[in-house]
């Protein structure tokens, strides 16, 4: 039983097929400037925002792993309101795992184009570290995404933002009662009244740091569970997987 414990997948799969959740919602955030956030991708099926995502080169959006088992069929880079997707902002996208998939957390989304900056469509890669580096607890950072606002409110069309506090990782650990997987950074949802929330929206979006750094990647929550100060929200540390990452992007294409 432990094993599976320390599987990315293990909450996704009790809260997506349990409850038909498809993301995660921002509560207690506020409305994103425009143009303040050009790495944010709406990964999208059959034009149905399903996840977020983020654009890490003029080739690749990164989201989270479990957003492929909604199949998206393509990413909208460039808009802050999915009531605003022009054409040349949609790309379609092939979607690249991770060769361990059931074990990482982190799916590679290949651009049928490059993305590349322009007046028109702007649009603008984020970095990610370089190295493993821990983060100090308490330090702010900052999670975006399209979805609800709060429990049992609506799904929204402008992008929303909210910062959150990082959280002690062994503290992280005791409050899930030592079962969380490896490679996880907490941040948000204790000891504050602001984070995510399981429902509908943005899944798989970055967790970023110094306004220019994604250090995580949305992954779950205590389920259901809206009424922070809760137990406290996890990402994929994004870190811990820099060897797959930095190849794929040196290679421009996926693993076949």
């Amino acid at each position: 039983m432990m094993h599976v414990l320390h599987k990315c997948l293990f909450f996704h799969v009790v809260t997506w097929l349990r409850q038909n959740a498809l993301g995660i919602e921002i509560i207690n955030g506020r409305k994103s400037k425009e143009k303040s956030m050009l790495y944010m991708a709406s990964v999208q099926n059959n034009r149905v925002h399903i996840c977020g995502g983020f654009l890490v080169s003029e080739d690749f959006v990164m989201t989270a792993a479990h957003c492929d088992d909604l199949k998206p069929t393509s990413v909208v880079l460039g808009t802050h309101n999915l009531k605003k997707v022009k054409n040349d902002m949609r790309y379609d996208v092939k979607r690249c795992k991770h060769p361990s998939y059931v074990n990482k957390c982190i799916l590679y989304l290949q651009l049928s184009r490059r993305a590349h900056l322009s007046k028109k469509v702007p649009i603008k890669p984020i970095q990610l570290p370089t190295q493993q580096k821990r983060l100090k607890e308490n330090k702010k950072c900052r999670v975006a995404g399209w979805g609800f606002t709060r429990t049992g409110g609506k799904v929204v069309d402008e992008l929303q933002v909210v910062d959150v506090p990082i959280i002690n990782l062994k503290q992280c650990e005791k409050k899930w009662h030592n079962i969380l997987p490896a490679g996880v950074i907490c941040a948000g949802g204790y000891g504050t009244n602001k984070g995510f929330c399981p429902f509908i929206g943005d899944s798989g979006g970055p967790l970023v740091c110094n306004g220019k750094l994604a250090v995580g990647v949305v992954s779950f929550n205590k389920q259901m569970n809206c009424d922070y100060p809760d137990v406290p929200n996890v990402y994929t540390d994004i870190s811990k997987f820099l060897p797959w990452i930095k190849d794929t992007l040196k290679k421009k294409q996926c693993e076949k």
